[in-house]
């Protein structure tokens, strides 16, 4: 009885982190958000992959009259790597192309997001794409650093 209270409080605060995962990786930018993502766009392009578009919601806001800090949404891919994983389940495709948000806090402070790889096929319960989710995150990475590095 104890030894399955001890195991069941000793994996509450595991629990609680899991629960408390939303699958975005974070990371603080030295740049403005517009460095930022040209810096970032630069690495995806060198890669060859695909820039869709940017989505500016400050310049959306200030249209209709309202504030809002830099928040911008860069959306890009590689069609390779996307249809792998739709052939595998086409919902994924709600999250594709893949998306990076960079945005300045109330501090003045830059920061990039996107959902991390693994957090897509566990979410849409693609199993066979080890590989794929790899080579996502080995990318995702370097596009990260290449965007972020002073």
């Amino acid at each position: 009885m104890y030894r399955v209270l001890f195991v069941l409080l000793a994996t509450l605060p595991c629990l609680s982190l899991a629960n408390a995962d939303n699958g975005l990786v974070t990371v603080k930018s030295p740049y403005t958000v517009d460095e930022t993502l040209d810096r970032f766009e630069a690495a995806v392009t060198k890669k060859g992959m695909t820039i869709f578009t940017r989505i500016d919601h400050a310049a959306g806001a200030a249209k209709l009259g309202k504030a809002l800090r830099p928040t911008v949404v860069l959306i890009f891919g590689n069609p390779n790597i996307g249809t792998l994983l739709m052939q595998s389940e086409q919902t994924v495709a709600i999250d594709l192309p893949l998306k990076l948000l960079a945005w300045e806090d109330e501090g003045g402070q830059v920061w990039i997001a996107y959902n991390e790889p693994g957090y897509l096929v566990k979410r849409h319960a693609i199993t066979n794409r080890d590989p794929v989710v790899v080579k996502m995150r080995k990318a995702m990475s370097h596009f990260t650093a290449a965007a972020t590095a002073e």
